[in-house]
């Protein structure tokens, strides 16, 4: 009951200040939304059947009354979410699985860009007898999992790939424009590798800004000014870099996705791992490697969301309010209606679910939510690298010999005994029995 009171009265509050003024409607539509007592009133409101693969991806239009989706079966699909009903649906022109949808704005919804696992970038035009004609604007080498439109542009936006290019398209233009190759950042322990790029966002306070994550620790930040400017697309040089300090130098995590709120938080989800969210203030420098370590103490830490198992696909702790099944098997795209509290979700099932507060009551969490946590948590820790050092690894090494010599009727005897702890095995694998110098075996 004291929940429930709490969050009334916050609503009361805001419903008083935006009679008063006070609070602009944007804002006030927001924090409604929000609200306590509104998350805990979400539940299912519906299902839209229609796609006949896994829906990769899905988005709101700008005034909330169309959803947009695409799936493996390479459909894109416009639905009436309210009612449930498919408005219409197009053949992207894709030869494999749709990974992204975005509605290019100020556009009256007739123009999308969509990216695939085919690595093409492609451009649904929406005619006036409601036909599409479709066309391909550019292509990555490998899978393209990610867009970003620039803010109020109906004709600028990027991609990026698993080959580590970034791409500008203008579609203004009849060619896009290869900004950067993302690579690792170098250390004494290996070279410089492509760094296969999953996500793209860029800074809705400052569109000269855009952050990218993919298959390492890093997110990193970067200002487009820099490029426009420079033809040759290989300059990689961020303005800054985000990650929790416990994670630099941790070679099993990668970044799955990345959103930016309205006040340039940077939000980084990690695969087999928590979530984040990052102040402006927080960023280690363009050169994450270099930092002195005393800088990296100093951090604040970010807020970390725990309790999902984000896989297969000292932290301030936020509170968890709200727990749905959003799929059997993976969810694999979360997308907030721009003004009202309604999400839509999809992931390996062939519909989309829609959430909104039409519970009449306040719905609490799972009774068996701490076992659902710890089962998550559990799960993140068993996919994690087993460090095995040169020792235990020779052992493991002459125990195997044995029971194989054994198994042949082979008698060892004391020289046999004494061989088996160094020589041939140790020469192959380039190991040495010495514990000072012993080197680490990463198995992941």
């Amino acid at each position: 009951m004291e929940t429930i009171y709490k969050g009334s009265e916050l609503g009361i509050i805001e419903i008083f200040r935006r009679e008063s003024g006070f609070s602009q409607p944007r804002t006030f539509a927001r924090r409604i939304s929000a609200s306590e007592a509104i998350v805990k009133q979400i539940d299912l409101y519906g299902k839209l059947n229609g796609h006949n693969g896994c829906v990769n991806t899905i988005q709101f239009n700008s005034s909330g009354d169309l959803l947009v989706s695409g799936s493996d079966d390479q459909k894109v699909m416009f639905w009436n979410w309210a009612t449930k009903t498919l408005e219409f649906q197009y053949p992207s022109g894709h030869l494999d699985n749709i990974f992204q949808v975005k509605i290019m704005p100020f556009t009256d919804d007739r123009k999308v860009v969509t990216t695939s696992a085919d690595g093409q970038v492609r451009l649904g035009l929406v005619l006036e007898n409601d036909k599409v004609k479709t066309k391909k604007l550019g292509e990555h080498q490998g899978r393209v999992h990610s867009l970003a439109v620039e803010p109020g542009s109906p004709y600028v936006f990027y991609s990026c790939g698993e080959d580590g290019f970034v791409q500008h398209f203008d579609l203004r233009s009849n060619s896009a424009r290869k900004l950067l190759s993302c690579s690792s950042f170098p250390d004494t322990k290996q070279s410089a590798r492509i760094t296969r790029l999953n996500a793209i966002v860029i800074d809705p306070r400052n569109p000269n800004y855009f952050a990218i994550g993919g298959s390492d620790e890093f997110a990193r930040v970067y200002d487009v000014r820099k490029y426009l400017s420079d033809c040759s697309g290989s300059l990689d040089a961020p303005v800054n870099t985000f990650c929790p300090r416990q994670l630099i130098e941790t070679r099993n995590v990668h970044i799955t996705s990345l959103a930016y709120s309205n006040t340039s938080e940077l939000l980084v989800s990690y695969n087999d791992e928590l979530v984040y969210l990052f102040q402006k203030n927080m960023g280690i420098g363009p050169s994450p490697l270099s930092a002195p370590h005393e800088d990296l103490q100093q951090l604040e830490e970010p807020q970390a969301y725990s309790g999902h198992r984000n896989s297969k696909n000292g932290q301030r702790r936020a509170k968890l309010v709200r727990v749905m099944v959003g799929d059997r098997h993976i969810v694999n795209q979360l997308e907030p209606h721009p003004h009202m509290p309604v999400i839509a979700t999809s992931g390996l099932a062939k519909n989309i679910k829609l959430w909104a507060p039409s519970s009449n009551d306040i719905l609490p969490l799972p009774h068996n939510i701490q076992e659902i946590m710890e089962s998550n948590r559990q799960g993140r820790e068993d996919n994690s690298p087993v460090i095995l050092n040169s020792q235990l690894i020779m052992h493991v090494l002459r125990l195997h010999r044995r029971q194989a010599m054994a198994h042949n009727g082979i008698r060892l005897n004391v020289s046999d005994s004494e061989s088996d702890e160094g020589g041939d095995e140790a020469y192959i694998l380039g190991l040495s029995g010495d514990d000072e110098n012993s080197s680490e075996c990463n198995i992941s």
